[in-house]
């Protein structure tokens, strides 16, 4: 007889060591979350005998209403709990199953069944929320004893339904395959009042059997129950209401053949029964807890063909053997020859194997092909292992009548019939929430006393509760920090099926999803034999862009954290684009040499590529560098023009070439007279930045420090724009890589709408445009206003009046009212708080950011300007003027993003293509390449224009 009661040997007011042990002065209070997942889930954590111990020992405890829950909140209030909506007070809020993320309080101690210690996606949303938001989660699933046994679950119960339900879905299957059994009075678990009447259901039909009134033509029925604990057992008490011979494992087969037909025949197999040592077929089970991957399992041979219903119960990792795969269901499933005695009337079974109840509900787990779970209002499917597929799933109904309960479309046919409910004691909640009460109840007292803004070493916790704790703080603790693994196994797992589903595609990894990573997806996608993968730290920003294009697949990457990621998806592919910062190419450079993969970027060829080159070279493939705008297409307009000269006898005496990307004339209205189309950070960072150039044949070298915004001087090419220009970093070093090493001038350099040099001297006189790290504007530090921290800066107290405050600022950026009204414009002197950030600079860098980006349907603009100075043979001298204006599209690609990506884009095609087949480092200086990228861009719409200027 089924035992419902509550354990012995932990009753309740035994409990009060416990209580007694953890119990504080002051009242502690708890609530009882509504459930609102899954609309069957009736139980509760607690029952109300369980609340009303609490409540009396002075605790408070808050219930959520819910018309749903399966005990009346009258009882629960009767008991001592208020019923509220607001369960804010509370310090520990426990469930059954997981909230809601935008349900869950940060700072809480929450217990429930997370189902997130095997990495299970469904529920990383709610871990990094729940770590977000710095919740000590408590998981009632790694709540065990010394033993290893879990102590607090609902496991029985599980057991207890899913065998009433299997055994409904027997009576199911084989109506379909042409047999009336006593099995068809069976309903549900859930469609009784109570476990006493589905009892007596199963009695019912127990009795039948013992009369003989089964078929003869279906031979004896074989039961057959995997794992030993309490999911197991529930199982395994209703079994034993029929009448059930249990019989060892290797008698199986001999009953399955001539058993008696007036019972059933069960057999519960532990792990010795089936599993081997893969070199030498013994079983040790104490290597096999350490090394299960040594082991293989023989249960589809020795157990499976002798099986009419097995119930699955055991715990899967992926380490560890699977009972059944696939191809082992194909064989299972081979069709038996009828024998002389089958007649149309009487038809044999098309195979032994009829059912699966997979009770441990593990997806790709122990049952293999067992992908999906079903549901309570959909508990049975098919499985048609030929054809792999999960035809639709049969739907219950609330009567009990049998008519209601057949449907041909989905019991007929070929294949097992499939039970895998991950919820099953919600079926029987009352009993469920009684049962799983009197389990967790002895270690309430503690969990009362948690305070989750603690460190969790202060806790006065059991090991029993304490190993429970995935969470604490805001990180995981020590025991499951391997779930972020897992996770990122499991993520490379899929993005590597999704990558590689698709054959005969030339495949690119496009690192980053940036202001130009549009452009460069939109170019290569237009040839349908090549496939993206955009990879980005910010995966919303890679959806995004995916969704815009064919052929093109999102994938998370952190690149600083995720260097094994990072080398699986350059493996996947053919060419890696990175639209990275520069200092990350080397990282991402020396994977593509390890993996043997191409790769393009935009970025300056820093001395950390430079050194690559003979490694590049040895692995045979080609690194595209400075395939931007600048550089970029500054190269190449110049070496065009360059050649050219040469090729006409000619020699070249100066050179000089400015470019910038600034907002569109109408957009300019702010102190600055700019708004950001790329890393504001690393604009701010080139205004300090020392520089070198070549001016009428003497070097001159600015310092770094902010020097260089003193060294601005009016642009007048194009007297409309007023423009300036400043240099920007080495000059010089260009000389002999353009070949023009007898120029007297040589001069690279920066942009801007007139007023921005004066304007950032103001930031950089303040010491504003500082990267050393600043502990008062740590995210962990309280807010500090732009007033406290330019106090700091200037060196006056924070409580210092307005206005001496205002002329120590006023005195500092050199008495200059312009500037004065810039940092009145910007906010930075008012009490608004400065940004957490390490540096003051990224703290400056996230403010203008807000206020100077582009407001949707503004546009940016680029201007680039080469001057270039040829003296030729008959000793005229003539000026070269290369200019390329680009307008953003309003609502479309900006202009940056047009002139970055599309060069990096044309130039992954060609390499693709082999038009571009350099080993090592390559940079588009020569005309192979510069003559085919130049004519790809005018098709792209970027037009050069190029005057001359004749001196006598």
């Amino acid at each position: 007889m089924l035992r419902l009661t509550r354990p012995q040997a932990r009753s309740l007011r035994g409990c009060f060591c416990s209580q007694k042990r953890f119990h504080h002065h002051h009242k502690n209070v708890m609530a009882i979350r509504r459930e609102d997942i899954n609309v069957w889930e009736r139980r509760a954590p607690l029952a109300p005998r369980h609340v009303k111990e609490i409540t009396a020992a002075g605790h408070k405890v808050l219930v959520q209403p819910s018309n749903r829950r399966a005990i009346h909140e009258r009882y629960y209030e009767k008991a001592g709990a208020i019923i509220q909506e607001d369960i804010s007070e509370a310090s520990l809020i426990i469930g059954v199953k997981r909230p809601p993320e935008e349900k869950v309080y940060p700072h809480k101690t929450y217990a429930f069944f997370s189902h997130t210690i095997k990495a299970q996606e469904a529920n990383m949303g709610l871990l990094d929320d729940i770590l977000k938001k710095e919740v000590r989660l408590i998981d009632y699933e790694k709540m065990v004893d010394a033993n290893g046994f879990r102590i607090v679950a609902f496991g029985q119960w599980a057991g207890v339904a899913g065998m009433i339900n299997i055994l409904h879905g027997l009576g199911l299957r084989f109506l379909a395959l042409g047999h009336h059994t006593p099995f068809m009075h069976i309903g549900m678990a859930h469609n009784y009042r109570n476990v006493s009447q589905a009892i007596q259901a199963v009695r019912d039909c127990g009795y039948e059997i013992s009369l003989g009134l089964m078929p003869k033509s279906i031979g004896p029925l074989t039961f057959v129950f995997t794992g030993t604990g309490n999911v197991s057992k529930g199982a395994q008490e209703i079994i034993n209401e029929l009448p059930c011979e249990f019989v060892e494992p290797h008698e199986l087969k001999e009953v399955s053949l001539s058993g008696d037909m007036t019972k059933v025949y069960a057999t519960v197999l532990s792990r010795h029964h089936h599993l081997v040592r893969k070199s030498d077929g013994v079983y040790d089970p104490l290597e096999y807890e350490h090394h299960p991957e040594l082991y293989t399992s023989h249960f589809r041979v020795s157990v499976a063909p002798y099986t009419t219903c097995l119930i699955n119960g055991i715990y899967w990792d992926p380490q560890t053997p699977r009972l059944l795969r696939r191809h082992d269901a194909q064989r299972l499933l081979k069709p038996i020859r009828p024998s002389a005695a089958a007649t149309e009337g009487s038809p044999e079974l098309p195979h032994k194997l009829l059912a699966i109840c997979d009770i441990s509900a593990d997806t790709g787990g122990s049952i293999e092909f067992m992908t999906e779970c079903t549901t309570i209002e959909k508990p049975f499917c098919m499985y048609d292992a030929d054809q792999h597929i999960d035809h639709d799933r049969y739907k219950t109904h609330t009567s009990t009548h049998m008519s209601d309960y057949i449907d041909h479309d989905s019991v007929e046919g070929t294949g097992i019939l499939m039970c895998s409910i991950d919820n099953l004691p919600a079926q029987l909640p009352i009993e469920a929430t009684e049962y799983f009460g009197d389990r967790l109840f002895p270690y309430i007292w503690e969990m009362l006393s948690s305070d989750a803004r603690r460190p969790l070493d202060e806790e006065d916790f059991s090991p029993q509760v304490k190993d429970a704790v995935i969470t604490s703080n805001g990180g995981l603790t020590p025991k499951f920090e391997y779930i972020e693994k897992l996770r990122e196994k499991r993520l490379l797992i899929r993005e590597k099926e999704q990558i590689l589903r698709k054959g005969g595609m030339k495949r690119v990894l496009l690192l980053g999803s940036g202001y130009v990573s549009g452009p460069v997806i939109e170019y290569l996608t237009r040839n349908t034999g090549i496939q993206v993968t955009v990879a980005s730290v910010l995966l919303s920003q890679a959806e995004e862009l995916a969704a815009k294009y064919p052929n093109t697949i999102p994938v998370m990457l952190d690149v600083t954290s995720q260097e094994g990621h990072m080398e699986s998806l350059v493996k996947d592919h053919d060419l890696v684009i990175s639209m990275l910062p520069y200092g990350y190419h080397p990282l991402v450079a020396k994977h593509c040499i390890n993996k043997k993969v191409n790769l393009v970027t935009a970025s300056y060829l820093s001395p950390a590529m430079k050194e690559l080159q003979k490694s590049a070279e040895e692995a045979g493939i080609t690194i595209v560098n400075e395939m931007g705008l600048d550089p970029g297409i500054d190269h190449m307009l110049a070496m065009e023009c360059i050649d050219q000269a040469k090729a006409d006898g000619a020699t070249v005496e100066f050179y000089t070439s400015y470019c910038g990307g600034l907002p569109a004339p109408e957009c300019s209205d702010n102190p600055l007279r700019y708004k950001f189309s790329w890393s504001p950070y690393g604009v701010l960072l080139n205004t300090i930045s020392p520089a070198v150039f070549l001016k009428d044949g003497q070097v001159i070298e600015i310092p770094a420090g902010g020097a260089l915004l003193e060294s601005t001087i009016p642009m007048d090419f194009l007297p409309g724009f007023n423009l300036e220009g400043f240099p920007n970093r080495d000059s010089t070093k260009y000389a002999e890589p353009y070949g023009i090493q007898s120029a007297h001038t040589l001069i690279r350099g920066t942009l801007r709408f007139r007023g921005f040099s004066s304007a950032m001297s103001g930031f950089v006189k303040l010491g504003l445009i500082n990267t050393e790290p600043c502990p008062m504007l740590h995210h962990t530090a309280a807010p500090v206003s732009w007033k406290a921290l330019l106090c700091k800066q200037v060196g006056l107290p924070a409580s210092v009046g307005d206005e001496a405050f205002q002329e120590a600022v006023f005195e500092r950026i050199d008495k200059d009212n312009f500037r004065m009204e810039m940092l009145k414009w910007f906010g930075m002197l008012s009490e608004e708080a400065v940004p957490h950030a390490d540096s003051i600079l990224g703290a400056v860098a996230k403010h203008l950011e807000a206020r100077l980006a582009f407001d949707k349907g503004e546009r940016d603009m680029i201007i680039m300007r080469n001057d270039v100075g040829i003296r030729h043979s008959s000793g005229e001298l003539e000026t070269k003027h290369i200019s390329l204006v680009v307008y953003g599209e309003q609502n479309g690609f900006s202009a940056m993003a047009k002139t970055v990506g599309y060069p990096a884009a044309i130039a992954a095609s060609m390499v693709l293509n082999g038009e571009i087949s350099t080993k090592g480092l390559v940079v588009p200086m020569t005309k192979d390449i510069y003559g085919p990228v130049l004519t790809k861009l005018k098709e792209e719409g970027l037009q050069f224009t190029t005057k001359s200027t004749l001196y006598e």
